[in-house]
């Protein structure tokens, strides 16, 4: 399946989180946009830097009604360990079975388990931005910030 693009609308799915809390997109999208972030694995080192970079730009999304939440392959424990080392505040979801990787477009099934992508979805469930780097660690929360702060600009 190819990756999600621009104006798509992004598929509805139901995963724990660290805590085991199960988590809407729909729900969390009431609140404001999702700032939707796969990474490959938890505690590797380019995906600790990505989660961070989300991590000390955090009151930037929420200064712009916006929440990053991360979600990978990785088993709940797993996701807990990885909050806990780092402090992010925000959702990291257990898509284990893969299946919400595969709606999305971002499963793999060699060298990592998903793309490194990142999708900026509105309040009506459209992807306002797509963000695919598997070597620019920063460019996902920035150009995710980028991309939100267009969302609730006046006019």
């Amino acid at each position: 399946m190819k990756t999600l693009s621009r104006g798509a609308t992004a598929p509805d799915f139901e995963l724990a989180d660290q805590s085991g809390l199960r988590r809407r997109l729909s729900t969390l999208l009431e609140s404001g946009p999702v700032v939707l972030f796969f990474y490959p694995a938890a505690m590797t080192g380019g995906c600790t830097r990505e989660a961070c970079r989300f991590r000390d730009l955090r009151a930037e999304f929420e200064a712009a009604g916006a929440q990053p939440v991360g979600i990978s392959t990785d088993a709940v424990s797993t996701q807990q360990e990885f909050e806990q080392r780092n402090g992010f505040g925000f959702p990291l979801l257990s898509d284990e079975d893969g299946a919400v990787a595969t709606a999305y477009g971002v499963r793999r099934r060699f060298i990592t388990p998903v793309k490194r992508v990142t999708f900026v979805i509105g309040t009506d469930g459209t992807v306002h931005e797509v963000v695919a780097s598997e070597l620019d660690m920063d460019a996902h929360a920035d150009r995710a910030l980028a991309a939100v702060a267009g969302l609730v600009a006046p006019g």
